[in-house]
């Protein structure tokens, strides 16, 4: 039995080497067909004038736009020289396209005096900019103390004016409760109402009491009058 196993694998062996080489002669014959496809290749030649340069025609509505061009005038003469038929002397700019070329020239690369002039110029006014921010700044620590006094009074005096203010609201309370009875509630529409009267009078005692210190300082800063002339 081992036997007849050996030789079915020998045969199987070279049953695969016969396939390989069956398929290396197939390979090379069409390796070999198409060299010999490619050796025998011969195209038509391009009908091309390459000798003589393309000129194109001006007057021909089949030329493109682009061809009849100053800038394609002056690639021509660079290419084929007098062979193109372009007057050299057309290929320079005229006056206003040279004086346009220069204030170009000006504006987008000035010479090295204006170069240096403009960098002295930004130099100074950085400097102005710079001094003036440093004068603002100085001035304005130099005023900080005196605003922080005028801030902390202005504290004081909101933190006085609140508790007048609630003082003054809180006696404005007792009187009213005084006047309705001290059991009737704050929310109480009667009450309220009696609190907003109370407040509209001290209003008007207030202005009527600014309005008399006024008058008085008017009258003790007037002038005295002068004295009546003797008969």
């Amino acid at each position: 039995m081992a036997a007849s196993i050996v030789c079915g694998r020998t045969s199987m062996f070279f049953r695969s080497l016969n396939e390989i080489s069956c398929s290396k002669t197939l390979l090379s014959a069409n390796a070999q067909t198409l060299l010999l496809q490619t050796a025998s290749y011969n195209p038509k030649p391009l009908r091309l004038k390459l000798r003589e340069p393309y000129i194109p025609d001006r007057s021909s509505e089949k030329t493109p736009d682009w061809q009849k061009t100053p800038r394609y005038d002056r690639k021509l003469f660079g290419r084929y020289g007098s062979a193109s038929g372009i007057e050299p002397a057309s290929l320079w700019p005229n006056h206003e396209q040279l004086e346009r070329i220069i204030e170009d020239e000006n504006q987008w690369h000035p010479p090295l005096e204006v170069t240096l002039k403009n960098l002295q110029e930004k130099e100074r006014q950085d400097t102005e900019k710079r001094l003036a921010k440093e004068k603002l700044i100085a001035a304005n620590m130099a005023k900080m103390p005196k605003m922080i006094a005028d801030w902390r009074k202005e504290k004081r005096q909101t933190k006085t004016k609140m508790n007048e203010e609630k003082s003054r609201r809180s006696k404005l309370l007792a009187e009213a409760r005084e006047s309705l009875g001290q059991t009737l509630d704050p929310r109480n529409h009667k009450f309220l109402e009696m609190v907003a009267e109370l407040e509209k009078e001290e209003k008007t005692k207030q202005k009527l009491m600014k309005k008399k210190q006024k008058h008085e300082q008017q009258a003790a800063a007037a002038p005295p009058p002068p004295p009546a002339a003797a008969p």
